[in-house]
């Protein structure tokens, strides 16, 4: 049996969760090790669509501009009858709240060699393929280090490393899910559907934008990933398949509303079939996401019908809300308490995700009588009211819940930002025009209109969270507006870029940091931090 020197963070999962979670971790100057039982990425695409909130999180890992040269913007969302009517169009924007277009598909493995790329690239980093984690085990009261037990897939001699924390990002089947006792509630929807994913040369019939096909005798999703690649998706008859010839026909009938192909037993060199597969579609979520110092992030931790698109979206916004609370306590010395805020913020907001995504598949499959047909007549009529579709599609990313980070105002105080996002528009500083985060950095901000207090000046220093004046970043404007539209003449920007708390316009300071300074509170000043040592190398 080998040991390795204790780590500050063992990551169970090398998907995009694990890896932007350890890419995050690093910039915060948090050395963490990657545990990954495949040697290399999964060769084949499965998630296909990010969001503008999420292409900020890529941003924030150094991986933007790359990304971008491989993603193909999408205007949106449309649910279609059976006869390919339009019901309800959800449009989105090129260039929505956080500054990336509001869709963007991608191919997968695509975005997991650009990160981890980028982990080779980080010194506090490591990452090892061909790893069975066997088990994680912590003393009962949570307070201890983390055991995480592991096997190479070439040996049967374990190993043991010992963490301060562990992130399981170890997907749907997940060991670490099991190893704190959580298990899953049944949010009521579950579904075996086939994904095909194609390249063609062919002319393809595509509103360059994700379709779904709300028919209970036939749904399907349509969209367009790339330059020629389309994804489809279709709840088949049990024991139907699309392989050989007779697989074939019942194929080129299916795709026939969007490509046009020939009667043939096989499909030509002109439609090349990358892969199917048969995926069961289920609405589910852990009963905790934590127990000490052991977190479930991702699919371990909830799991969604792809019909919204916000499978890997909610993923990774895990990974972005813990992992600058997780770097505060281990570096810094605050309170532990900060790290119980991850599963308040989070549950809630994927909860409320997956019912979207389970709506729209209930719409897309909700029975053959007669209120079926009503019923999807009404969501078309809902949807032509002004206003309806754009805070259907606002309600994919809703403010926090109050609580200890997120301190809201009464309505007297105007309208809240706590809890939501600061927009992300374009910037001049020093002469350049940069995105706004490249000015923020990765520490909390006091984004002022106005000449910041004595009083603000000073929680801004103990917070080590620099002022900025909006008048200083030459904009377009949209900060003013946005700090005047919630009647605040300051906002204080967590990390993540959640508005912690405000300054009401004309009060001058932040009036209840007693309500959130204790967890926040460090050992000592982020200054003085002396770097944690990365992970000795654990290769024999």
């Amino acid at each position: 049996m080998r040991a390795v020197s204790r780590v500050p963070v063992v990551i169970i999962g090398a998907g995009p969760v694990g890896i932007t979670a350890a890419l995050l971790l690093a910039r915060r100057g948090v050395p963490s090790l990657v545990l990954e039982r495949h040697r290399d990425v999964y060769p084949l695409p499965r998630a296909v669509v990010v969001d503008d909130e999420v292409r900020r999180i890529l941003q924030s890992v150094g991986v933007h501009e790359e990304f971008a040269a491989l993603a193909r913007p999408a205007r949106g969302l449309r649910l279609l009858d059976a006869r390919h009517r339009v019901i309800a169009e959800f449009a989105r924007s090129l260039e929505g709240h956080h500054g990336f277009p509001q869709t963007s598909m991608f191919d997968q493995p695509e975005l997991e060699r650009l990160l981890r790329d980028a982990l080779a690239r980080r010194p506090e980093c490591e990452l090892r393929g061909g790893v069975e984690v066997v088990s994680v085990t912590q003393p009962t009261d949570g307070t201890g280090p983390v055991r995480v037990t592991l096997r190479g897939d070439s040996s049967n001699e374990e190993e043991h490393v010992w963490a301060d924390a562990v992130l399981g990002c170890d997907g749907a089947g997940s060991l670490t899910r099991d190893a704190i006792g959580a298990v899953w509630e049944d949010l009521h929807f579950e579904e075996s559907w086939r994904v095909i994913d194609v390249r063609t040369s062919r002319r393809v019939r595509t509103w360059e934008g994700a379709e779904q096909i709300c028919c209970p005798h036939q749904p399907a999703t349509f969209m367009r990933i790339g330059e020629d690649r389309y994804r489809w998706e279709f709840r088949l008859a049990d024991g139907e398949k699309l392989d050989g010839p007779a697989g074939w026909e019942r194929l080129r009938e299916l795709v026939a509303p969007w490509v046009d192909l020939p009667s043939a037993a096989t499909p030509g060199d002109d439609f090349e079939v990358i892969r199917q597969a048969q995926y069961t579609f289920r609405a589910r979520l852990a009963d905790r996401w934590r127990q000490g110092r052991v977190f479930l992030l991702g699919d371990a931790a909830h799991l969604t019908p792809p019909f919204v698109g916000q499978g890997l979206c909610a993923g990774l916004r895990d990974a972005h809300n813990l992992t600058w609370k997780l770097a505060r306590v281990l570096q810094q010395g605050a309170h532990d308490g900060l790290l119980d805020t991850y599963e308040r913020e989070r549950k809630p907001h994927a909860r409320h995700v997956i019912r979207i995504a389970v709506a729209v598949g209930w719409a897309m499959t909700g029975g053959q009588d007669r209120a079926a047909a009503i019923r999807r007549a009404l969501v078309g009529a809902a949807c032509r009211i002004p206003g309806v579709t754009a805070a259907v599609s606002r309600d994919l990313s809703p403010a926090l819940t109050a609580g200890p980070l997120v301190r809201r105002r009464p309505r007297l105080a105007g309208r809240a930002l706590a809890g939501t996002f600061c927009p992300q528009p374009w910037v001049l500083r020093d002469g350049r025009r940069v995105r706004l985060d490249d000015v923020l950095g990765d520490s909390f901000t006091v984004l002022t209109a106005v000449p910041p207090s004595a009083r603000t000046t000073a929680m801004a220093t103990a917070l080590g969270a620099p002022t900025i004046r909006i008048d200083d970043l030459d904009d377009d404007g949209t900060l003013a507006a946005w700090l005047a539209a919630g009647r605040a003449d300051a906002a204080l920007l967590r990390p993540d870029r959640v508005v912690l708390d405000t300054v009401p316009a004309g009060t001058g300071d932040f009036t209840d940091t007693a309500a959130w300074a204790p967890l926040l509170h460090t050992a000592h000043r982020p200054d003085d931090a002396r770097p944690i040592p990365p992970p000795r190398s654990t290769t024999p």
